[in-house]
């Protein structure tokens, strides 16, 4: 890097810019972890303004005092360390770009998480979820109200279906589905592509939706996108975690359950139907089988609580 270039580098925008610019091209993160990521340096790089510290020059002991100035606001651990990973990241690439000589961050630690096993619904939740916008609709016209409900129907069966993410339910597009092969194409983090079978159910509640909602909602007009608003748009994460939400109320069901869960769900449903851990680690799109491994806690967990119901001595 040129003296100018680092000199540049001493504006807090222009650098989380050129930051999250690196990580889009080098990691080809979605908007949303971008997000992450510029909230979490703009926070940390505002605090270091009001403290009269130069984020260039702070050593680990200014890093640790932000760290414990977050705990001390009652911050998640989960959250610490989250915000830790992003300063990390913004350090090492401060590194590399000869804005710094040495790592503060290198050496830090994050506070300790106890080992949370992730949510799972249980079946007769899962059929109340997915019971909610069921509708009933012949081959005629549809009106739009319909065409919302068959949608929103369909991006639950997918998600349930495929143990999808959200952010990759939104970004499915249209050539990627392959109803003739019973299968989809998911396009996960890092735009790394893996191949999900599709049950008949949710075939056919996506095949319902092309047909029939999809034309409503497009009004004449195009999209590349196969799950679209009610404006003919790509239909975004925060548009269906919003309906998610309100399909979690009319089922009556906690309003602290996430699309997330689905995908917890449906890893702990096809493990327990006698799936191999390394063909539902492809499926998830798991990078490490020890992240997967996380589902056969839960298996088992199920086992037992199953076992205390009925076993006569248990």
């Amino acid at each position: 890097m040129g003296e100018n270039d680092a000199g540049a580098l001493h504006s807090a925008e222009t650098c989380i810019d050129r930051f999250c610019g690196s990580l889009r091209a080098e990691r080809n993160c979605s908007d949303h972890t971008l997000r992450a990521y510029r909230g979490d340096i703009a926070a940390f790089l505002a605090w270091c303004d009001r403290g009269g510290y130069d984020f260039l020059s702070i050593d680990h002991r200014g890093l640790r005092l932000y760290l414990a100035e977050l705990a001390q606001a009652r911050y998640a651990r989960s959250t610490v360390n989250r915000i830790l990973s992003s300063i990390r990241a913004f350090y090492r690439w401060l590194l590399v770009e000869g804005a710094i000589q040495s790592d503060p961050a290198s050496v830090l630690q994050g506070p300790r998480q106890g080992a949370r096993l992730p949510r799972v619904l249980r079946p007769q939740e899962m059929a109340r979820l997915l019971g909610v916008n069921a509708v009933d609709a012949g081959e005629g016209d549809i009106g739009k109200a319909e065409a919302v409900r068959l949608r929103d129907q369909a991006i639950l069966e997918f998600l349930y279906a495929c143990g999808a993410r959200i952010s990759e339910a939104s970004e499915l597009r249209n050539d990627l589905v392959d109803f003739s092969q019973c299968q989809v194409k998911v396009v996960g983090k890092g735009r790394k592509e893996r191949i999900v079978p599709v049950h008949a159910l949710c075939l056919d509640s996506m095949m319902r939706y092309r047909r029939l909602a999809r034309p409503v909602l497009l009004r004449g007009a195009e999209s590349e996108f196969f799950f679209v608003s009610t404006r003919g748009n790509q239909m975004k994460t925060d548009a269906m975690r919003k309906m998610f939400k309100q399909t979690l109320a009319q089922a009556g069901l906690p309003a602290d359950i996430t699309p997330h869960d689905m995908r917890h769900t449906f890893a702990t449903d096809v493990l327990a139907g006698g799936a191999d851990l390394r063909s539902v680690q492809e499926m998830l799109g798991h990078a490490s089988l020890s992240t997967t491994q996380i589902y056969t806690h839960l298996t088992v967990e199920r086992l037992r609580r199953a076992h205390r119901a009925a076993h006569p001595r248990s």
